[in-house]
C-alpha cells in the first residue's frame, strides 16, 4: 500500500471559531419498539440502564435483596441467569415480589425458557442455536410470542459456532455479525419478530465495529456493553470509552456496564456515562476540582461524604463542591447548587447567589441539607407541572 503524503499549508492564524452550544447532535439509529414488561425499547425511547444479578438465583432472598438494591439504584431492566430448573422455580417466586421487569438468561435448554415464560418472565435472553433442535426452538418462540415476550439475541465472542470461527479465522466482528444473523434468521423463519441483539466482546474496538456491521443490516434495538470488562476502575473507564463510542452513533438502545463489582455499581456508572453525553441524567452531577497546593481544606473526604449522601437523590442537579476561592466560586454559581472551600470554611451557593458561610465541620451535613431541600422543590414542581 502506497501511503500518500500529506500536503503542506500555510497555517491561517484566525481565532477558531467556538461550535454553537448543542452542535453535533447524536442522531440514534432508528429500530422497531418492542417492550420488557412495561418498559419500551427502541424505536425512540430514552435508553435504558440494566443490570444482572450476581447472586445465585436459587438463593431467593439473597437474590431479592439485590434486586431491591438495584431498583433503589436506578436499575430499569435485571437479568438472572437460570442454570437449571431449581433456579427456574426461585425465579417464579422472586419475579412475584420484584417490581422492575426480569429477564432470564438461558443456555442449552429450552425447557428452562418454557419453564421461565410460564412463570412470567418479561424477556428472555438464549441464542436460538444452542438451546436444541428447529422444534424446540419454535416451541419457545411460539411460547414468548403468545406472551408478548421479547428474546435477545446475545452474541458473546467467547462462544461463537465453530463453524463461524472456523470461516472467518477468531472471533471477528464480522464472525460475531454473522452468528448474530444466522440467530436473527432462525426466529424470523418462525415468525417471531419481537428481537433485541447485543454483540460483546471485552475489547472495545471490535464491539463498536460489530454493532457498525450490524447496523447496516437489521432494524431490531441493541443492547450495548463491554463484556468481562474487568474490576471497577479498569472495566469503568473501558465500558466508558466502548458506550461512549456506541452511543454517540446512535447505535444503543439499552446498556451494561459489565463490572468485576457490585451491580449497582454497574447502574451507576451506566447513568454517569449517559450524563457525560447529555442523553439523561440520574440523580445529581457532582462536580469536583482534583484539588491543588493552594486547597486549604480536606476535599477529598469532603466530597467523598457528600456524594455518598446524595445517593438517594433521584433529580437531576449540577451540584459543584470546589477546593478553593480561585475557580471555586465560578464554578460555584455556574451550578444548581454550589461550594467554594477556604481556611476552615465553607460558602454555599444556590442558583448564582451567595447562600451563607458554614464552618468546615459543618459543611457536609449542611450542604447535603441544602442539596435535598433544591432536589424537593424540583420534585414538588414536577408534581405539579
Amino acid at each position: 500500500m502506497t501511503v500518500k503524503k500529506r500536503k503542506t499549508s500555510k497555517r491561517k492564524t484566525e481565532e477558531p471559531k467556538v461550535p454553537d452550544e448543542g452542535c453535533y447532535p447524536i442522531v440514534r439509529r432508528k429500530t422497531k419498539q418492542i417492550k420488557v414488561g412495561d418498559v419500551a425499547i427502541g424505536g425512540g425511547a430514552p435508553i435504558v440502564v440494566q443490570s444482572m444479578t450476581k447472586t445465585d438465583t436459587r438463593d431467593r432472598q439473597t437474590t431479592l435483596r439485590q434486586i431491591r438494591r438495584l431498583e433503589k439504584a436506578g436499575c430499569e431492566i435485571v437479568r438472572l441467569a437460570i442454570p437449571d430448573e431449581e433456579a427456574a422455580g426461585a425465579f417464579g417466586e422472586i419475579r412475584k415480589k420484584a417490581k422492575i421487569p426480569l429477564i432470564a438468561d438461558i443456555h442449552f435448554d429450552h425447557k428452562l425458557a418454557l419453564s421461565c415464560l410460564e412463570k412470567g418472565a418479561d424477556g428472555l435472553r438464549i441464542n436460538p442455536g444452542n438451546i436444541g433442535s428447529k422444534t424446540k426452538v419454535r416451541q419457545v418462540a411460539n411460547e414468548a410470542k403468545g406472551r408478548n415476550v421479547p428474546i435477545r439475541i446475545g452474541v458473546n465472542s467467547g462462544s461463537l459456532e465453530k463453524d463461524v470461527l472456523q470461516k472467518h479465522g477468531s472471533a471477528t466482528a464480522e464472525a460475531m455479525v454473522e452468528s448474530a444473523l444466522k440467530h436473527v434468521r432462525v426466529l424470523e423463519d418462525l415468525n417471531f419478530t419481537q428481537i433485541k441483539i447485543s454483540l460483546k466482546a471485552s475489547d472495545v474496538n471490535r464491539t463498536v465495529c460489530a454493532y457498525q456491521i450490524l447496523a447496516e443490516h437489521v432494524d431490531y434495538p441493541f443492547h450495548a456493553g463491554i463484556t468481562e470488562a474487568g474490576s471497577l476502575i479498569r472495566g469503568t473507564v473501558k465500558s466508558a470509552v466502548g458506550l461512549g463510542l456506541i452511543l454517540r452513533e446512535g447505535l444503543a438502545d439499552t446498556i451494561r456496564v459489565s463490572l468485576t463489582a457490585a451491580p449497582e455499581e454497574e447502574v451507576r456508572v451506566g447513568y454517569l456515562i449517559l450524563s457525560s453525553l447529555g442523553i439523561r441524567s440520574h440523580g445529581p452531577n457532582v462536580i469536583t476540582c482534583p484539588i491543588c497546593g493552594r486547597c486549604e481544606v480536606d476535599l477529598f473526604r469532603i466530597a467523598s461524604r457528600i456524594e455518598k449522601r446524595l445517593a438517594a437523590v433521584e433529580i437531576p442537579l449540577d451540584v459543584a463542591v470546589m477546593g478553593c476561592m480561585v475557580n471555586g466560586p465560578g464554578e460555584a454559581k455556574e451550578a444548581d447548587i454550589g461550594l467554594a472551600c477556604g481556611s476552615g470554611v465553607g460558602v454555599i451557593f444556590k442558583k448564582g447567589k451567595l447562600l451563607r458561610r458554614v464552618n468546615e465541620e459543618r459543611i457536609v451535613p449542611e450542604f447535603v441539607e441544602e442539596v435535598r431541600i433544591l432536589a424537593g422543590t424540583y420534585e414538588k414542581d414536577k408534581q405539579n407541572d
